[in-house]
């Protein structure tokens, strides 16, 4: 077991920016492979999904790039981060002006990495290990990235986004192409051209669209 996750984290990554979002820093894993690897030892587990909180994925770029150049979305509002990874959605709107941030992950490495590139960018993240999915706290706006990879997991999403949408939380969507995206229930906003990992996505850049939940 890891006796210090922060400490794990600051030793198997370093301090850089994301392709979209040159004024925010992370703790990012330069390759995917040799952090994986050793996550896995260090736990003493195999078969470990991949450590989603060490790279800003090209969703939640296009939230956190969105946010800050349309502060006026979530200005003074109560913002859920859902599955938040490194935490680049919630911190861009932060940067933004939203009044309280609230970021749920599964994984406590995630929980540690978000708070600490949190305290690299000088904002406050609420971060918690939480499956939230049905939740509803009163969110003003709700920023989900990447999340529509798999097909179980996206329909119930799905559904509660669009409850929360409903209700009328802003629901926003970061999501560069995912098989599973509902579009039929999305109105596009923006579109961005995302440098990526090849290791990660099989190529060098994909095209990262923000949208919002129109049910």
């Amino acid at each position: 077991m890891i006796a210090d996750p922060l400490q794990f984290i600051q030793a198997h990554t370093r301090i850089a920016s994301a392709p979209l979002t040159p004024e925010l820093r992370f703790h990012l894993a330069e390759e995917t492979l040799p952090i994986w690897q050793q996550t896995e030892e260090a736990l003493g587990e195999a078969g470990l999904p991949p450590p989603f909180w060490a790279f800003a994925w090209a969703g939640g770029q296009a939230l956190a790039r969105y946010l800050m150049d349309n502060p006026a979305l979530v200005a003074g509002r109560y913002v859920l981060d859902f599955a938040s990874g490194c935490g680049i959605a919630g911190i861009g709107a932060a940067k933004a002006g939203a009044a309280r941030i609230d970021a749920s992950e599964i994984d406590p490495f995630a929980v540690e990495a978000i708070l600490a590139n949190a305290a690299l960018n000088g904002v406050s993240v609420h971060a918690e290990k939480a499956d939230l999915v049905g939740a509803d706290r009163g969110w003003d706006a709700v920023l989900a990235g990447d999340v529509f990879y798999e097909g179980p997991g996206a329909e119930r999403i799905a559904s509660w986004l669009e409850g929360l949408h409903q209700r009328g939380c802003l629901v926003l969507i970061g999501d560069p192409g995912r098989h599973f995206l509902p579009k039929e229930k999305l109105e596009p906003l923006a579109r961005y051209d995302t440098p990526v990992s090849r290791d990660l996505e099989d190529r060098d850049v994909r095209v990262a669209r923000v949208w919002r939940f129109t049910g």
